[in-house]
């Protein structure tokens, strides 16, 4: 069977920034042990799975280790995809997905995605935390992840992170580490070690978190973030209640084909 692949580079302007995602466009269904071999041969933090589903398409994100249940810049990378490959006319790209059916919406060279609000809810800053990340922590907020703010961007930009220690810390999927910006209104970085993420450069299902962290702090609904990993990367967010917007652009840096 072959399949074709793309990766592209998702909340980026120009290559080797952002994020990359590898993109499977199947044709027929694959089982799950195949399609997490495949995440773990492409060894990206996520390879999407698409299959069209009549005019939507099903869609499925697994890193090397596990599937999860959202993923901002492999679908954006995705959108990117069947805009560019499969049907250019599509207004409205339909994903059905673990988290319920997510829409994008190319504009010009952004595409805006449509995702779930996951507000966080205070918790308690632990001893822990402060070791992994080397530094104080003024307030934690635990939502899938677990939010944790510091003084200013500075710090979340020179954290000396301990990626044992944070690997220890319980009842969370990932960490991420928050402050206010200084020219964007707010700055951060994820780091999910358990799934075989030591450091993601740009996480769109972590701003389903951060937005409406922010919003709340900041006054606004609309809002410039900026995710500070090596290669960073610029999103677009909007806070809508019980759901939040998030917009970027994408590159294509790769197209062939897998043979399995």
């Amino acid at each position: 069977m072959n399949i074709k692949y793309f990766v592209v580079d998702a909340f980026a302007d120009r290559l080797f920034q952002g994020n990359q995602a590898g993109v499977c466009l199947l044709e027929t269904p694959l089982d799950d042990d195949t399609l997490q071999k495949i995440a773990a041969e492409n060894n990206l933090a996520e390879t999407a799975f698409i299959l069209p589903n009549g005019t939507d398409f099903d869609l499925r994100w697994f890193t090397p280790k596990v599937e999860i249940d959202l993923c901002g810049h492999a679908t954006l990378a995705s959108a990117f995809i069947i805009s560019k490959f499969v049907n250019p006319d599509l207004e409205t790209i339909r994903f059905t997905t673990q988290s319920g059916i997510l829409c994008v919406i190319p504009k010009g060279d952004l595409f805006e995605m449509d995702f779930p609000s996951r507000a966080p809810v205070e918790a308690k800053v632990t001893p822990l935390m402060e070791q992994a990340l080397g530094c104080p922590v003024l307030e934690a907020h635990q939502a899938r992840d677990l939010l944790l703010l510091v003084k200013d961007e500075e710090t979340v930009q020179n954290l000396q992170l301990n990626m044992e220690l944070l690997a220890r810390i319980p009842d969370c999927f990932a960490v991420i580490v928050t402050a206010q910006g200084n020219e964007v209104d707010f700055v951060s970085r994820f780091f999910a070690p358990n799934a075989g993420i030591p450091e993601d450069p740009v996480t769109g299902s972590s701003h389903t978190t951060l937005i409406p962290f922010w919003a709340e702090r900041l006054g606004k609904t609309q809002m410039v973030a900026r995710q500070l990993s090596e290669r960073g990367g610029s999103l677009q967010c909007e806070y809508c209640d019980e759901r939040v917007k998030i917009a970027g652009r994408a590159v294509l840096y790769l197209a062939g084909e897998i043979k399995v």
